[in-house]
This record gives C-alpha cells, sequence and structure tokens, in this order.
C-alpha cells in the first residue's frame, strides 16, 4: 500500500514537473516589454533555418536598429519640451 502511494506522489510531481517545464519553453518570440516610459521593446525574431552566426547578426542589427530609433525618439521629445 504505502509503495503504491509512493509511485503516485512521484507520477504527480513528474507531471507537474512536466507541465512547468512545457509552460516555461512555449514560444518567446512574441512577448512584447512596456518600459515605464510608454516605448514598446520587441524581442528580436530570426530566420527559421538561419545558422547560429546568422541569427546572431540579425538580432544585433534588429537590437541596434531598435536603440537607435529610442534615441531618435528621446531627441525628438527633448527637443518640443
Amino acid at each position: 500500500m504505502r509503495a503504491i502511494f509512493s509511485i503516485l506522489g512521484l507520477l504527480v510531481v513528474v507531471a507537474l514537473v512536466g507541465f512547468l517545464a512545457k509552460k516555461q519553453l512555449t514560444d518567446v518570440s512574441s512577448i512584447s516589454v512596456q518600459p515605464q516610459d510608454g516605448a514598446q521593446v520587441l524581442v528580436p525574431k530570426t530566420t527559421p533555418g538561419a545558422t547560429p552566426q546568422q541569427q546572431s547578426e540579425q538580432i544585433g542589427q534588429q537590437v541596434k536598429q531598435s536603440i537607435e530609433a529610442a534615441m531618435q525618439q528621446q531627441r525628438l521629445g527633448a527637443e518640443g519640451q
């Protein structure tokens, strides 16, 4: 009887860990973060099937463009005040 409860408990724990792992590993490419200043930041997307080097270059370019756009918005906002 004790062995049956141990096995059932173990199965419940394994199922719970599997569920949480699946939830954590879902697609994060569409996550957007709303900073305090109201500007929207998107997680960079890459081309499917690209090599890791190509993906890192794409992400680097997207981050650079995002930073430049944010800097430009701040310059325009500062000029208007």
